[in-house]
């Protein structure tokens, strides 16, 4: 998980500076790319399917129950990127690249 700052939102897009899901490939990541694939989060909890819940915990950095926001996944510079806050471990991000397959017909 990642702090980053998407700048002013335009019409229902995710903005501002939020927590967010790095959901780039870890041989990609391990190369140093200046450019990341995120999920960003927000509190704002609608139960889409296009989303995913997730809880605080001691290890993703979470101040509430927040949700990924898998419709408003993007590439960002790195230098967007303010703060790496945590992990939300391998069942959740393996429910956010389910949603993501399905979202994005892979």
């Amino acid at each position: 998980m990642v702090e980053i700052d998407l700048g002013t939102p335009i019409g229902s897009e995710a903005g501002l500076r939020r927590p967010a899901v790095v959901v780039t490939a870890g041989r990609i990541l391990r190369g140093v790319p200046n450019v990341v694939q995120v999920v960003p989060l927000t509190r704002t909890i609608r139960r889409s399917s296009a989303e995913v819940a997730i809880e605080p915990d001691d290890t993703n950095g979470l101040a509430a129950v927040s949700s990924a926001q898998c419709q408003h996944v993007r590439s960002i510079a790195t230098a967007r990127i303010h703060a790496n806050t945590g992990n939300v471990g391998p069942v959740v991000l393996g429910e956010i690249r389910e949603v993501l397959g399905l979202l994005l017909d892979l």
